[in-house]
């Protein structure tokens, strides 16, 4: 039985690679993207090679060095130097007296971008808009109805994207909108860029009061999404309401019908309370996890993320014989895996079982052999190199 592929994230840097050199050529004529990219990248040489950013060169005297880019040198010049001229900086409008602190901010976030989780877990369809259900689909994590009102379905890579950290699920999310978007403008706010703004308001990235409001405040989704910095790889211990005790049982001390629906993903749910429920981690509620394209170590990640405060002064975390146990029951799904191959099994002699068997293996595409019935099953790609071998073993 095959396994799922990995749904995978990218960071900032693993999106840069993926541009083409004209494109970041061109991103490096403005100062700003220069000294973004130049005070968020870790010294990595090879890593500044492959954003075009460093070129390696040969100087006088046969020696190896490195030469800065030129397109991107003189904009991160003029950038430390305090010229070149700025995407956008409005004037300093007057006081807004509908100003919100931090702590609003995060709230107002954290309730924006669940809107959008509940609505791949089946809750809240209403609360979405088109364009989200939209965006949803181009990025894999639900496919359409049967019918226009019908609901979406969540795929595998859906599932297995409720159990990412929030900053993991911003970077997946926003880059398949960037890929989206054909217009970057830089001066002043467009038409694009108010779409693009009333985009990040809905998505909880920016807060505006109102549609037509003067101001908008970035959220710390927006503030670690830009910077790359992953604050969410495990929540507070405040947030944490996760218990995993060695029988199996799952407390979740929690009343958000987000976070019960995603654990119910891998649970079987037995009790319901106003402000915790109980679980049970079984063989047939992980089958179906596994079903739905969840990896084992996504529910261990998931667990860990949540954990909590109490079961966080444990190390490890999560119980071994949880852990231990979760993966089993992976394997249990794992075992049987399907390849296609190339059978040989008319040889006259032992020795010329021995031969083909042999050379296949040597070159890595034995798939299976069996000497009382001298057979030798070979990989597809690897049938031409062995049949071109044994043509030639039987001219000698």
């Amino acid at each position: 039985m095959g396994s799922t592929q990995r749904l995978q994230s990218i960071d900032l840097h693993g999106f840069l690679q993926g541009l083409s050199a004209d494109t970041l050529d061109r991103l490096y004529v403005h100062p700003a993207a220069c000294i973004a990219v130049f005070s968020s990248h870790e010294q990595a040489v090879g890593q500044l090679q492959r954003l075009r950013i460093w070129f390696a060169e040969e100087l006088v005297g046969g020696h190896k060095g490195l030469r800065m880019s030129d397109v991107f040198k003189q904009g991160l010049r003029t950038a430390l130097c305090g010229g070149g001229k700025e995407w956008y900086r409005p004037a300093p409008p007057a006081p807004d007296k509908h100003s919100r602190d931090i702590t609003f901010l995060n709230l107002y976030a954290k309730e924006r971008w669940e809107i959008i989780l509940h609505f791949l877990v089946g809750s809240n369809v209403s609360d979405v808009s088109r364009k989200v259900m939209d965006l949803l689909q181009r990025a894999g994590l639900i496919t359409p109805g049967e019918s226009a009102s019908s609901t979406p379905a969540i795929t595998a890579a859906g599932f297995q994207f409720l159990l990412m950290d929030t900053t993991a699920q911003v970077w997946y999310f926003m880059l398949y909108y960037f890929k989206a978007i054909e217009d970057y403008p830089t001066d002043g706010l467009s038409p694009v860029q108010m779409e693009f703004l009333q985009d990040m308001r809905e998505y909880g990235l920016v807060y505006q009061r109102k549609q037509k409001s003067k101001r908008y405040y970035p959220t710390r989704l927006a503030i670690n999404f830009a910077s790359g910095i992953n604050q969410s790889a495990q929540v507070p211990d405040s947030d944490g309401f996760m218990v995993v005790e060695t029988n199996y049982r799952v407390y979740a001390y929690t009343d958000s019908a987000l976070h019960m629906a995603i654990v119910a993903l891998f649970c079987e749910m037995q009790y319901r309370l106003p402000s915790m429920s109980v679980g049970l981690l079984t063989r047939e509620s992980m089958q179906e996890a596994f079903r739905n394209g969840i990896t084992a170590d996504q529910v261990l990640q998931f667990m860990k993320m949540y954990a909590h405060r109490q079961m966080r002064k444990n190390n490890p975390c999560v119980p071994p014989t949880i852990s231990d146990q979760i993966r089993l029951w992976q394997l249990e799904r794992d075992r049987l895996r399907s390849s296609e191959g190339v059978l040989y099994n008319q040889f006259g002699s032992a020795q010329e079982f021995q031969v083909i068997r042999d050379y296949a293996q040597d070159i890595g595409v034995l798939l299976h052999s069996n000497p009382a019935k001298r057979s030798v099953v070979v990989t597809s790609g690897g049938h031409k190199d062995v049949r071109s071998f044994w043509k030639q073993h039987k001219q000698k």
